[in-house]
């Protein structure tokens, strides 16, 4: 591949969509939705998806996707029907067994399915997605890896998180042109560490709050003496209080430096490469601000919080082109990814995935 001097800077990402424009499709989605019964909900995910991603850019060039609602509405009736069927046999305790147990075993492949289908049917300067991932590494992420950490008790978790990301970025490719990931250990240690301190570190504050404004054994002694329904409420009250206050942003937090490790490892051709600086606190107070805004209007700032996370995203992350991407694009165009190559495989599971 020729170098190019002038394509070797940086190339930051950008979104380039408003609130404003987007609201006008949200609310056309929402209320077709429900006037169809949810059946237009298949065209209003594809209508999102196309302006979330022909309205984010880098080096000048948009992403796109290509599936329809039909598609999608096709793998939504899949999944229905494998509902419908469960229901009619669940009278049966041995076909139910066998159906759940089906279904355990299917879960991998769907997924599989699901990623080739989503790959495909996304591009960037017409050159399409792929994704090369088996069915037999899909079980050992998902199913293997994960009940070897439990058996650690979870202390090898972050093993489990990486060997995910190399399954999700390894996997796919741009075209014919593979991406490739490579990490130690030692980011995905340090981002469960973050989290376990702030779940901790919360819990403790939030308890030291309670106790010195509450008289704890009198609260005891009042619960004991109330009725199972008060106990329930309150429980559940704890409940929702600690995933909000604790799990919630962990779990956040935990996204956040896992997906700033995956980009600083990835490669495009072992020559491109990536970077992310997103900032797991700004990102914790954008959705928690979001939530908070989104609650408050009842749902009307749900196109703003939309815009406001994408443009965030995509401003602290970068691509650092190692060579020419006009000589990228001409190849890849050039050997038959451009988007008006046919796509027979109709699948549109919508399994989604966070990368």
């Amino acid at each position: 591949m020729q170098v190019s001097s002038s394509n070797l800077s940086k190339a930051r990402f950008e979104f380039r969509g408003s609130a404003r424009e987007f609201f006008g499709i949200w609310i056309v989605n929402l209320l077709l939705s429900i006037l169809t019964l949810g059946i237009y909900s298949a065209w209003a995910k594809v209508r999102t998806k196309k302006y979330f991603y022909q309205n984010t850019y880098v080096a000048g060039r948009n992403f796109d996707y290509h599936a329809t609602g039909l598609q999608i509405m096709f793998g939504r009736l899949i999944v229905i029907a494998g509902i419908v069927a469960y229901a009619l046999l669940s009278t049966n305790e041995i076909a139910a067994v066998l159906m759940i147990l089906g279904l355990i075993a299917l879960i991998p492949y769907l997924l599989v399915r699901s990623l080739r289908f989503n790959a495909r049917m996304s591009s960037w300067s017409n050159i399409r997605f792929t994704f090369h991932g088996g069915f037999g590494s899909a079980l050992k992420v998902y199913y293997l890896y994960p009940i070897l950490a439990a058996l650690s008790l979870y202390t090898a978790w972050p093993f489990v998180t990486r060997a995910i990301q190399r399954f999700l970025a390894n996997g796919h490719g741009l075209g014919t042109t593979r991406f490739s990931f490579s990490s130690t250990i030692g980011p995905f240690y340090k981002a469960l560490l973050a989290a376990m301190v702030w779940g901790l570190g919360s819990i403790m504050i939030l308890f030291a709050v309670v106790s010195t404004s509450l008289n704890i054994p009198r609260a005891l002694q009042a619960l004991e003496a109330g009725s199972e329904e008060t106990a329930t409420l309150i429980n559940a009250g704890l409940i929702y209080v600690l995933l909000l206050v604790a799990i919630v942003p962990a779990a956040l937090i935990y996204h956040a430096m896992v997906r700033n490790t995956v980009y600083n490892n990835l490669t495009l051709d072992d020559l491109h490469s990536f970077h992310s600086s997103v900032s797991p606190l700004k990102l914790l107070w954008i959705s928690v601000s979001n939530f908070f805004v989104v609650l408050l209007t009842l749902g009307l700032m749900m196109p703003w919080a939309h815009v406001r996370r994408a443009r965030y995203l995509a401003d602290h992350t970068t691509l650092y082109p190692g060579g020419s991407l006009d000589d990228f694009v001409d190849e890849e165009t050039t050997s038959g990814n451009a988007i008006g190559d046919a796509y027979g495989d109709l699948e549109g599971f919508g399994i989604e995935v966070a990368v």
